[in-house]
């Protein structure tokens, strides 16, 4: 009997007061937090009740010889008798489900939908599993899901890479509401770690741009968090819930500090939850490649730059920063149809040394003495209204309206400069989502449809400090210092139907408008050829997907879709330094890039014993935005900051090829243990045979775990291949700071791997304590395209309490 039925008939059995003696509770083994909407049932279904948000369910109505099933779709099912679990104190612990093939997933259609049904590859990152590794950043814990690679330029960042796609490529939502904005770089990007790892209830990353509820951005895929939510309670008395982390990391000396309480009544609930990190200099391994090794540094001393020897050229000097995160959540329910969620998110970083820009050289001394970016502020009130009431055009709806506020800023000073260039962008972003869904009548399928508005108005300055007089005066803006004002406007309708229980379609359209306008104020120190950017642009996209799942044990999909990028003031309006002697110069006849993609998922469980999830896909983008020569004013070169630079800028006169595959096995062996494996493989070229920037090497995972009676263990390797000289990207090969060198003396990226070990033991009585050893082998790495080498030998103490 399905679960649904079961849940229907003990509606109809359960007893009409919730007031009763004995109760028990009903908790995650791993976790230790309750689990809500378990039910209990005798085999003859003649008794029944269902635990309530907080885990909670009475036993009055059941006898001591009884026995009780604890069912519930995420769990293993258990049976004890009453008096076995009155004699063992009380609280049940259920063992959570490794592979759930009915699991479901909002991120497709902004509805929940079961897994089986989408046709598009998704990974889900649980609640279970962020608490068990205790991520740093958001970034890390996307690297926990084991098929996103993470590219870091400095310790306070991390720029997932999706199928060859990153930065402004992919697309960053959090509780419904997208992330990018008009500044968003095609470089490698760090806003990811805005967001605070431990209010994050789960994660969803759709890979490619399978669904058409997302617009412009979303190439290479989407990353989707939810946060925490207020619970309500379901009795008379307030539900009151809290949380509390401490965290302490040796590799960069890390002390995170996290609580969150939720107070909630049943029609009200309010949450709040505060963060707070710190970050010492980060140290590498000690065993592997020697030119990754930070010998010198620069320090100030009186007057004057000074290179010093580095006592430890393994401590990565400077690289620690701190952050802080604030959320509070208020929760209005006043009926069974209508639901008010208000939200205010805030991050906060401190000074952040851009590392990867402090190692490089010039003339055999480091080029910079300072570069770092400024506190990095991101603040979000959000308004999230769910209405659920059949009528003629939707069953269900919900409104999105947020605002947000980015603030970001560079500051660099060259060796032996008294120049100090301070470089400031604030953003302000209107968004509004509204999302409906409808049930046709009759089996016909089932529509979800919406409206998508956004707005950013950003601001850039530039102002240049002479450090030994502290005089300001004005320099060049990143960005054009007049008026700059986005525009995106879309609407989108999808349908999803199941044919004769064995197959499902989802297909859908999107039109997006997108718009910019930007004013160039002053022209004293670059001679514009124009005064204003307009840019107006217009796309149509697609998706259509089909899964064929004959049965609980296998699963078909295929699915073919398309997604687009429109320019953004980043891509149009910007000179900057790219690389060494070359600047990037504004383009405003910038058009946007399309992606046409093909995928394909196969999914097997073979009962609780073994599973795997294999896909392919292959994509091609056309009119690229790639960098190409160009000329300024009629001039292949130009002087930018004091250097002659080469002119460059994003034309699209590119395409690419860019193909893939993804293999995941999970197989549970006897003495609680269970293996699992991961391995992901990129490859992509454009039109000139070179290989993609943001393609990483191949990757993957191979976790041994043990799990029983609250103790964890998961033994694991982390493991990349190598990028070659021939495989890198041009733009790469002229970045040989950050590379380790052949036997040419080439740049190019060694393969490594780092053998690691996690550990948890939960105490029933909420407390969980953590001990983690990360590069056990103490191994010198840096991954792909990243600045910054990755910890050395890493011993992680955390202390986790739930109540």
């Amino acid at each position: 009997m399905k679960f649904s039925k079961v849940l229907m008939i003990f509606s109809l059995l359960a007893f009409p007061s919730m007031v009763m003696a004995q109760k028990i509770r009903v908790v995650d083994r791993n976790t230790g937090n309750p689990v809500e909407r378990v039910a209990l049932y005798t085999p003859s279904l003649k008794k029944s009740v269902i635990t309530g948000v907080d885990g909670y369910a009475s036993l009055d109505g059941f006898t001591e010889g009884d026995t009780i099933i604890f069912q519930h779709p995420s769990y293993h099912k258990t049976l004890m008798t009453k008096k076995q679990i009155l004699a063992s104190g009380g609280t049940v612990f259920l063992e959570h489900r490794v592979v759930m093939l009915d699991e479901s997933v909002v991120s497709v259609s902004r509805w929940e939908q079961e897994k089986r049904e989408v046709p598009n590859r998704i990974v889900t990152i649980q609640n279970d599993r962020i608490d068990f590794f205790n991520p740093q950043t958001a970034a890390d814990l996307l690297n926990i899901s084991d098929q996103v690679f993470i590219q870091k330029s400095q310790l306070g960042g991390g720029s997932p890479m999706l199928r060859g796609f990153a930065a402004n490529s992919v697309l960053l939502v959090v509780d419904g509401t997208r992330m990018n904005n008009a500044i968003y770089r095609s470089g490698n990007l760090q806003n990811v770690i805005s967001l605070d790892p431990h209010v994050i209830e789960s994660s969803e990353v759709i890979f490619g741009p399978g669904t058409v509820i997302y617009g412009s951005d979303a190439l290479g895929g989407v990353m989707d968090f939810h946060t925490l939510v207020p619970a309500l309670s379901t009795k008379d008395k307030p539900l009151i819930k809290a949380h509390a982390l401490v965290r302490g990391a040796t590799a960069n000396r890390e002390k995170t500090m996290h609580t969150d309480l939720c107070a909630g009544w049943k029609k009200w609930s309010f949450l709040t939850s505060f963060s707070s990190s710190g970050f010492k200099d980060l140290r590498m391994g000690r065993h592997g490649y020697p030119e990754l090794r930070r010998n010198e540094y620069v320090i100030r001393s009186g007057d004057r730059d000074t290179v010093i020897p580095n006592p430890d050229p393994d401590i990565q000097v400077p690289s620690g920063y701190q952050q802080i995160n604030l959320m509070e959540k208020i929760r209005f329910r006043p009926g069974e149809n209508t639901d008010y969620l208000l939200s205010f998110h805030y991050s906060r970083l401190s000074n952040v040394p851009r590392y990867d820009r402090l190692i490089q050289y010039k003339n055999g001394l480091p080029k910079y003495a300072d570069w770092y970016y400024g506190p990095q502020k991101w603040m979000m009130p959000h308004l999230t209204v769910h209405l659920k009431k059949k009528t003629s055009f939707y069953d269900n709806s919900k409104i999105n309206l947020a605002y947000q506020y980015y603030e970001e800023s560079r500051h660099d000073r060259k060796l032996n400069s008294i120049f100090l260039r301070h470089r400031t962008e604030k953003v302000h972003i209107a968004n509004l989502n509204a999302d409906f869904d409808k049930v046709l009548s009759g089996k016909r399928g089932q529509f979800f449809y919406g409206l998508e508005f956004n707005f950013n108005d950003i601001h850039s300055a530039g102002v240049t400090e002479d450090i030994m007089t502290g005089t300001i005066f004005p320099s060049p803006s990143r960005y054009p210092d007049g008026l700059n004002h986005y525009y995106a406007a879309a609407g989108y309708v999808s349908y999803k139907k199941n044919f004769s229980g064995l197959f499902t379609f989802n297909g859908g359209l999107r039109i997006n408008y997108v718009s910019l306008h930007s004013e160039i104020g002053d022209t004293s120190f670059y001679h514009f050829p124009y005064q204003t950017i307009g840019l107006a642009n217009r796309a149509l996209t697609g998706s259509a997907g089909l899964v064929y799942h004959p049965g609980t044990r296998w699963q078909f999909k295929i699915n073919f879709s398309t997604g687009f990028r429109a320019p953004n003031l980043d891509d149009v309006g910007k000179i900057f330094d790219s690389e060494p002697g070359r600047v990037i110069v504004p383009n405003p006849d910038l058009k946007p890039e399309y992606l046409y993609n093909l995928d394909a998922n196969v999914i097997r469980k073979n009962g609780k014993v073994f599973s795997f999830d294999f896909s392919v896909f292959t994509s091609y983008l056309n009119h690229a935005m790639v960098r190409r020569p160009f000329t300024w004013n009629g001039r292949d070169s130009i002087m930018y900051d004091g250097e002659l630079s080469e002119v460059q800028a994003l034309t699209n006169t590119g395409h690419a090829f860019i193909y893939g595959s993804s293999f995941l096995v999970t197989l549970d062996l006897p003495f609680s243990l269970q293996l699992r494996s991961s391995l992901t493989f990129n490859r992509g070229k454009d039109q000139d045979g070179y290989p993609v920037r943001h393609v990483p090497p191949l990757f993957g995972t191979t976790h041994l775990r043990y799990e029983k009676a609250g103790f964890t263990v998961d033994f694991f390797f982390r493991y990349n291949g190598r990028i070659p000289y021939q495989w890198l990207a041009v733009s790469e090969r002229n970045k040989g700071y950050m590379y380790a060198k052949d036997a040419e003396g080439n740049p190019w990226s060694p393969g490594w791997y780092t053998m690691n070990l996690a550990t948890a033991y939960r105490f029933h009585n909420g407390l969980s304590l953590h001990f983690d050893i990360g590069n056990i082998l103490d191994v010198r790495y840096r991954p792909y395209s990243s600045g910054i080498a990755g910890p050395g030998r890493d011993i992680v103490l955390a202390i986790r309490y739930t109540i």
